[in-house]
């Protein structure tokens, strides 16, 4: 069975053919033609993966990001928008986005990055199904909720920020560079490092004491990262 998708899009011939082509690879799909629309509708339907154009009538997307990020809500989002200089890349990654892709796009390229989304969230979880959870300092990581918490209390991850952790977490000590974490935890063989830049520093600040000093996701030089080894946090 595939995803529930929805793609908030005010250009309705672009969301009818995104919509036709995510039909076709098995995906259920819903439609959002601005903001508010696009708020009430994810509410409703609890999309797996959220397609969202960021110039909109009413509310923008990055403003509806926000709204259902602090609502808590983790659905995995990919940014679809004109504007591809990397501030505007990084304000959508710093919101909570998972993926941005910028206009013109391919219809047959935003399927493969859906499902390179769902399919990585599937092999981060069922590959570990035998150790369903895993802890990283005081974090407690359910594998197979994909949920994490301090003390009890729910970090409010992502889906990517989920990933992240639990990728890191069940490699304790290992040095990864952002390179080889885009192509481990996103599954892109090319891609901006800034996008895990931003996603390490969004994790950070909802798992360190001290997201300036951490402790528990570490910078190994300038370009790799590793979780702390278990004796390092003794």
């Amino acid at each position: 069975m595939g995803a529930q998708v929805l793609i908030v899009e005010d250009d309705r011939m672009l969301a009818g053919v995104l919509a036709s082509y995510l039909t076709k690879a098995g995906h259920q799909v819903a439609l959002a033609a601005d903001g508010s629309e696009a708020v009430t509708t994810w509410q409703r339907t609890v999309p797996d993966v959220v397609l969202l154009d960021v110039m909109l009538p009413t509310l923008s997307g990055l403003e509806v990001l926000r709204r259902r990020r602090t609502a808590g809500d983790h659905a995995a989002v990919i940014i679809i928008s004109a504007r591809g200089d990397e501030s505007d890349r990084l304000v959508g990654l710093e919101i909570g986005a998972d993926d941005y892709v910028v206009k013109p796009l391919s219809p047959r390229e935003i399927v493969l990055r859906v499902q390179a989304l769902l399919r990585r969230a599937e092999q981060l979880t069922g590959s570990r199904l035998r150790e369903r959870s895993l802890r990283l300092g005081d974090a407690e990581i359910d594998l197979a909720a994909r949920t994490a918490a301090r003390h009890g209390e729910p970090l409010g991850l992502t889906s990517r920020e989920f990933d992240l952790l639990a990728f890191l977490a069940g490699h304790p000590g290992e040095t990864f560079s952002k390179a080889a974490l885009l192509n481990r935890v996103w599954g892109w063989d090319f891609g901006d490092n800034s996008t895990v830049t931003v996603h390490v520093r969004r994790l950070r600040q909802k798992l360190e004491d001290d997201p300036s000093d951490p402790r528990l996701v570490l910078t190994v030089g300038r370009e790799g990262y590793r979780a702390a080894r278990g004796d390092e946090l003794v």
